[in-house]
């Protein structure tokens, strides 16, 4: 099985999620099952099934935790020696060539992704088409709505 890559503070956001689940969330809906159980006649409960659902949902997420930081390569950009090319982890300055907009991504793992935040995951078009360059280089992303024109400005690894 292949390797996923991911930050390292993508890691410890996982990391601190699992925790959560497995300390918090797990044992209260154990309880709540248990005091629905206690109310007795368990076919025409809404209580033991909500929490029994609420149950299978947080086991699953637990699993699947555990399964992305298992098959994850944690990436530390402020250790990469890139030589200023645009690699997974480094945080790129881009100005769009027709509005003249400026706008910074770093690039990330799927599942860190928050555009908002301005983070892009590596297999996203725009990502895809950067990984390589340096500044100063043209590049066209494919977009939804036709062929974008950026200039790399600059390219960080912090």
């Amino acid at each position: 099985m292949s390797k996923y890559p991911i930050t390292v503070v993508g890691a410890e956001k996982m990391r601190a999620e699992l925790q959560h689940l497995k300390s918090v969330e797990r044992p209260a809906v154990i309880q709540a099952i248990a005091e629905a159980r206690a109310q007795g006649d368990l076919s025409e409960n809404a209580e033991y099934d909500a929490a029994k659902e609420k149950q299978g949902f947080i086991e699953g997420r637990i699993a699947d935790l555990e399964g992305k930081l298992s098959n994850s390569q944690i990436i530390d950009p402020t250790t990469l020696d890139a030589d200023g090319r645009v690699v997974f982890g480094a945080t790129v300055e881009l100005e769009d060539a027709d509005s003249g907009d400026i706008v910074t991504y770093q690039i990330v793992g799927d599942d860190e992704a928050d555009i908002k935040q301005g983070k892009i995951s590596v297999s996203s078009p725009i990502a895809r088409a950067l990984i390589g360059k340096y500044a100063g280089d043209g590049v066209d992303v494919q977009a939804p709505g036709g062929v974008r024109q950026y200039e790399v400005l600059g390219v960080q690894y912090k």
